[in-house]
């Protein structure tokens, strides 16, 4: 019986109607259990043959730019290899190998014998080579062309004992010392004291020849060298493994060279100075394969620049003197 005072009179009995977009009531399923699930239903934008949501898979997860049908590459874009980044030279600039500097020590895993580290090497030794006999060629020209210089030094006799003494100081300092040659910037101060006392011996000797005669000898030097030096970089002989044949010649010429003290003579002393020349340009050839390395045998690190570029200026230096020699003794 239906109750007069209930507002809702005439709907107690009856269901809410059905409202538009909302799906029809179904009750529970079956007692049996929920329905076998298949998965995600296909999603609208994938590919059916994925069965439902995409797995994640690198760069294929991202998908095209129209209507997301499949997977695709973004365009202009292909995968590579992942490197690290290098620090093999200067400025941070990977694989640049030419402008390693050995001291650097981040290029201490490089391996030395490579030839465009050995060229770097030895552009340096030329250049600092260079300064060295630029210097040296300076001193000359004013012991040689300026009288009041050539007066001063024949007035004051302790300059020159002043000079013997650094030389030989920093002589044996570059050549025993490690540290000495190798750490910048000391040993470009011991090898600019050494060329400076250096050159001025050499200046203060030339003073007691002919400026002719002088001028000779630095000619027939350069040309000495230069053709030695291109000797050196083409012939297929190895003169590095003479180091102990020349070692023992020198100590030959320096006996020669006590004796000839003892009996002076025009004819002693070019037979000496033509030994000493023959000596020091097969010293030369040694050194500069020695800086070369490559196929010799054996070849200087390139940290030593300085001491390559010492044994070199130390060879054109005594080949200049025993020229300079032979020219005074045959017009003495």
């Amino acid at each position: 019986m239906q109750d007069p005072n209930n507002p809702y009179h005439g709907y107690a009995q009856q269901p809410y109607p059905p409202q538009p977009g909302y799906p029809q009531p179904g009750g529970y399923p079956p007692q049996g259990g929920y329905p076998p699930q298949g998965g995600y239903p296909p999603q609208p934008g994938y590919p059916p043959q994925q069965g439902g949501y995409p797995q994640p898979g690198g760069f294929n997860e991202y998908p095209g730019q129209s209507g997301y049908q499949g997977y695709s590459q973004p365009s202009g874009f292909v995968a590579q290899p992942y490197y690290p980044p290098q620090n093999y030279g200067f400025g941070n600039q990977p694989g640049n190998v030419s402008d390693v500097d050995p001291e650097d020590p981040s290029a201490k895993g490089f391996d030395f014998t490579d030839q465009s580290i050995r060229k770097g090497f030895i552009r340096k030794v030329y250049s600092i080579l260079s300064v060295q006999l630029g210097i040296t060629l300076g001193f000359i020209c004013l012991f040689m062309f300026h009288e009041p210089t050539k007066l001063w030094v024949k007035q004051h006799h302790e300059v020159f004992w002043i000079a013997l003494a650094v030389m030989i100081v920093t002589l044996i300092c570059m050549a025993c010392c490690g540290d000495v040659r190798r750490k910048a910037p000391m040993n470009f101060i011991f090898l600019a004291l050494y060329t400076v006392a250096q050159s001025f011996l050499l200046g203060v000797t030339t003073a007691n020849f002919n400026s002719q005669e002088v001028l000779l000898a630095v000619g027939i030097t350069a040309a000495v060298c230069l053709g030695l030096t291109l000797f050196a970089f083409q012939t297929k002989w190895d003169f590095t493994v003479m180091g102990g044949i020349l070692f023992v010649a020198v100590i030959i010429l320096m006996l020669f060279g006590i004796i000839a003290i003892f009996f002076p003579g025009k004819t002693i002393t070019i037979v000496y100075a033509s030994a000493g020349a023959l000596l020091f340009s097969i010293y030369l050839i040694y050194d500069t394969q020695l800086m070369m390395g490559g196929e010799h045998k054996y070849s200087i690190s390139p940290e030593e620049y300085i001491f390559a570029a010492l044994n070199l200026y130390l060879d054109i230096i005594n080949i200049f003197m025993y020229i300079l020699t032979i020219i005074g003794a045959s017009r003495d």
